[in-house]
């Protein structure tokens, strides 16, 4: 997922938008997401956000329907069970269990949200380089310890997982997972082995950087300049989202 998500996001129809402006937008989304009090604006964002990633920005439809359908999965399984547990006017009754009206309004709200925010995170990982949202956080006048250890723990997070696979394979090779007690023995093994496969993996890592003349600074990638077309386009989400936003929450008091 992390060379899948990589590539994309260096690869793709909004690589050269700024990502001040991406994440800038991400973040209004996933706030207009919370504020609204019904499912509307989040379905609003959601769809707009999903059209930008599969037709702006060029990503494969059936990649981001997979990557968005897991957590939508989560989603729908905690909204079954708010809506079956909040009190309210009974609609239907399952046994021991009654479906509220208040609480299948409660559930519908909590998907749509979920849908919306997810939708706005993955606009920015699929279209934003994490090298380039490092810059953002130095620019903003984030510690530079925090920034370098974000940075560090983001490498080694993947170097973690590239030397589980390393010993996964193995295993498998060697008919490891052929039955239920050997799976259990080979992911035994495999716990133990691999703090240590990846203590040694990393302290190979810090002597490459310091023969690179480390200095605890890693260099990241440039920003680019916020061109008036995109920001025009900007604009124009972010005042339609708010405007029907404010129409929902009008409508609602009255």
């Amino acid at each position: 997922m992390h060379r899948l998500l990589d590539d994309h996001a260096h690869d793709n129809g909004l690589r050269d938008v700024s990502p001040k402006l991406k994440l800038a937008i991400g973040a209004f989304s996933i706030m207009a997401c919370i504020a609204s009090p019904t499912p509307a604006v989040p379905l609003a964002v959601s769809a707009c956000l999903s059209a930008a990633v599969i037709l702006l920005a060029r990503i494969p439809w059936r990649l981001y329907i997979g990557i968005i359908a897991i957590p939508l999965s989560f989603a729908l399984l905690s909204a079954s069970v708010v809506a079956l547990l909040s009190p309210g006017e009974e609609i239907m009754s399952l046994g021991a269990l009654s479906l509220s009206r208040e609480g299948l309004w409660l559930g519908m709200l909590l998907v749509s949200r979920t849908i919306g925010g997810t939708s706005s995170l993955f606009f920015i990982a699929l279209t934003t380089p994490m090298t380039e949202i490092f810059s953002i956080l130095r620019s903003m006048g984030l510690p530079e310890t925090l920034v370098e250890l974000s940075m560090l723990i983001y490498r080694y997070i993947f170097v973690l997982l590239e030397e589980a696979m390393l010993v996964h394979s193995a295993q498998e090779m060697r008919m490891g997972y052929t039955s239920i007690r050997g799976s259990i023995s080979s992911f035994a093994m495999l716990a133990s082995v691999l703090f240590i496969r990846a203590w040694e993996r990393g302290e190979r890592l810090m002597v490459a950087m310091d023969s690179r003349c480390y200095s605890g600074r890693m260099p990241v990638g440039d920003d680019h300049s916020v061109r008036p077309a995109h920001l025009v386009v900007s604009a124009i989400y972010i005042l339609s989202i708010t405007a029907f936003l404010l129409a929902v929450i009008r409508s609602g008091l009255a």
